[in-house]
């Protein structure tokens, strides 16, 4: 992993990481629901993701290149993108956006 940038994104590149991170999150939860009776829902917004599988959901908000999110299990997070569209936690630990993305999917629907 490269390390994080101390450079925020401009505001056109952060909005096309964050319409990829809702693809991203459509066809893994898709994926991950294929050999069970469970179907993820995703609602896209300018500043709202939102999961919804069953009981469980997880809902991202972002503000330029940085991320807020929450999980049904009171989990809270903030990430900020990198360039290349890795997400970096507040601690400097970086991921790429795809492996968050199936994380959180496997998370929902498994």
């Amino acid at each position: 992993m490269q390390a994080q940038q101390e450079n925020p994104i401009s505001e056109e590149h952060a909005r096309q990481l964050w319409i990829s991170l809702a693809s991203l999150l459509r066809s893994y939860t898709a994926a991950h629901g294929l050999h069970g009776s469970r179907q993820a829902t995703v609602e896209l917004g300018d500043t709202m993701i939102r999961v919804r599988c069953g009981e469980r959901w997880l809902e991202l908000q972002r503000q330029a290149d940085r991320l807020e999110g929450w999980m049904q299990d009171g989990r809270r997070f903030q990430l900020r993108w990198s360039e290349d569209g890795d997400l970096w936690t507040e601690a400097g630990v970086g991921l790429p956006m795809d492996l968050q993305a199936e994380e959180w999917s496997r998370e929902l629907v498994a």
